[in-house]
């Protein structure tokens, strides 16, 4: 591939960055018009009912029209806010889209109390055969809004929201923005580092970097624990305290309805994840030997197994995603392709970008754009990967309504696991040493250690401080303790240093718009895991099948997903041992290859 700006290009979207007339003019007249709805919804006295079935489509249509305009606003300022955290114009912009967020989820709340209102038997009618096309999403809602509050006391707490609890995320946000971390680096000397720099030389070939580098992060996070355990218990605090007005005892109810899936379902894969451990944990404990240790510390478990891992450019890594999503799907190549040559990639490695990667997409420009910070490793290589089968994910729904595309965040990392394993598995494939193809069956299997046992801390921890949190507010040394318990526990306690301080260095621990920002990782990589396996059997037809399973998740359940697409029960346990299955096949291919 010829040469690649590693900056993203947002002008398509709306020129001029954080200075833009054009996103002004448009979240002027998106205000505007979310107003002018807001007092049409107020101004509606009775139910709906079955002969109103044009008035009825107008309003829905109305509302899609609207959330796919602040889809498309709030995707722009996350682009600007993640390039440059010291932009405070895009930081201003965002504080808007915040308000407008919240004036929106008034409207939602009062068209969810509309829809309520309306008799079984006139819904029948409505949300039937003339809204085929939104019916789930419109039975979704109606079903959620009868678990809430009257739609006056819900825009209550939505609109504290904006200052009471959304704030406390965006102060996260520019907590860690600040930090500054002094670093003495072997081969470049003294250097001041932002965090995603930092975060970089974790998985660093020389041990001394990464625990100086591990070393250096937990002072930062430690000097500021104070700040960040107030934020956290804010966060929670708020969350918790709109549970208890609903009525809501399990906190983990509005996560499991937020990714359509059941208790049980999240138990059976929980439990399944625990029979397997012991296998990783001997990937772990024979990593820790030819590292020469006894046992790895946290800055170990993605360390490369030589000090000569070769870096590769951006090209590279982009000719070789492209390369195997086409072994898979040409669709899937020829989408990549684009992205990566129009710009739709920040990728350049600088100060002051937010840590960490992520998609975002624009329904109305029908694109998407993908942040991260490229440093020629192996992994790198892999979040392109994955960024991109989000990206490809999303294009494959642009046909649908836009109330139909909103999919669950749990099956939302199928298509980007999935591609991770095209390309880990190229990759080994095309290893042409022994020495080679440790190294991918390494850092393939750091990927399982990371979303079935990294995750399940987060999970444990979360679980356990939410509990907590409901009898009063959480210190820092009892935080400390909850993840350092958390943490030997998912790892089955073989590390023997840990990450006591990791509560405070999740940016996932603070987002308040997705309530436990975890477990639908674990979750996504095994069910694509599961889907994987059945493209291995049925080879290249399976591609078809695949996009149909994409097209759908945004109108069904997860469970239902799984029973129309894959004939599997995401309540029992076959399913997920079959995923596991293929991922223990790498620890003993590791463990025969070291012997």
């Amino acid at each position: 591939m010829k040469t690649l700006n590693q900056q993203w290009n947002l002008d398509p979207i709306f020129s001029g960055d954080s200075h833009s007339s054009d996103y002004i003019n448009f979240l002027d007249q998106l205000e505007s018009e979310m107003a002018a709805y807001k007092k049409d919804l107020k101004a509606i006295v009775k139910p709906f009912n079955a002969d109103d079935a044009d008035d009825f489509r107008e309003c829905v249509l109305t509302y899609e029209n609207l959330d796919k305009r602040l889809s498309e606003a709030a995707a722009f300022a996350e682009c600007l806010t993640a390039q440059n955290m010291k932009d405070e114009a895009a930081l201003t912009l965002s504080s808007r889209i915040q308000s407008l967020s919240a004036a929106f989820a008034s409207c939602d709340t009062l068209l969810n109390t509309l829809l309520r209102a309306i008799s079984d038997h006139d819904w029948q009618k409505l949300a039937g055969d003339g809204m085929k096309d939104v019916h789930f999403a419109l039975q979704e809602k109606r079903d959620l809004s009868k678990k809430k509050l009257p739609s006056e006391q819900e825009e209550l707490i939505g609109s504290l929201s904006v200052d009471g609890y959304h704030a406390w995320g965006n102060l996260y946000y520019a907590l860690v923005g600040k930090i500054k971390i002094p670093f003495d680096h072997p081969e470049k000397g003294k250097e001041t580092l932002s965090v995603s720099q930092a975060d970089n030389l974790l998985d660093d070939a020389d041990r001394g970097t990464r625990k100086a580098a591990f070393s250096a992060l937990e002072t930062a996070w430690s000097d500021s624990a104070d700040l960040f355990a107030a934020t956290l218990n804010h966060v929670a605090g708020y969350r918790l305290s709109a549970y208890k007005a609903r009525g809501w005892d399990d906190f983990l109810d509005e996560p499991l309805d937020y990714n359509r899936m059941s208790r049980k379902t999240l138990d059976t894969m929980w439990r399944t994840i625990d029979e397997y451990k012991p296998e990783f944990v001997k990937f772990l404990d024979r990593k820790a030997k030819l590292l020469g240790l006894k046992k790895l510390s946290w800055f170990d478990v993605d360390a490369p197994l030589t000090r000569s891992r070769r870096k590769v450019s951006y090209e590279e890594a982009a000719d070789f995603v492209v390369d195997n999503f086409r072994t898979f799907n040409p669709k899937m190549a020829d989408f990549a392709k684009n992205a990566l040559e129009n710009r739709w990639i920040e990728a350049e490695n600088r100060p002051n970008k937010r840590p960490g990667g992520f998609c975002t997409s624009f329904p109305i420009a029908g694109q998407s754009r993908i942040f991260m910070t490229f440093s020629g490793t192996a992994s790198n290589t892999s979040t392109i990967a994955h960024e991109l089968g989000h990206a490809y994910h999303q294009s494959v729904m642009n046909d649908l309504p836009y109330l139909s595309q909103h999919y669950a965040m749990n099956v939302a990392e199928t298509a980007s696991t999935f591609s991770e394993m095209i390309v880990g598995d190229a990759a080994e494939s095309a290893a042409k040493t022994k020495e080679e193809k440790l190294a991918f069956l390494s850092n393939k299997l750091e990927r399982s250690v990371a979303l079935l046992m990294n995750i399940h801390a987060r999970f444990l921890f979360e679980t356990r401080f939410y509990a907590e949190r409901k009898k009063g507010v959480v210190n820092i040394d009892r935080l400390n303790e909850l993840m350092l318990q958390a943490q030997k526990e998912a790892y089955l306690d073989s590390l023997d240093v840990y990450h006591p301080t990791f509560w405070a260095s999740k940016l996932h621990f603070y987002i308040t718009d997705w309530p436990f920002y975890n477990f639908p990782y674990t979750f996504g990589f095994l069910f694509s895991t599961g889907i994987y396996v059945r493209a291995l059997k049925e080879g290249k037809s399976f591609a078809e099948k695949y996009d149909a399973l994409l097209h759908d998740t945004g109108r069904m359940t997860t469970e239902q997903l799984a029973e129309k697409h894959l004939g599997a029960d995401l309540n029992k346990p076959d399913f997920w041992r079959s995923a596991l299955d293929y991922c223990v096949q790498d620890v003993r291919k590791f463990l025969t290859l070291t012997e």
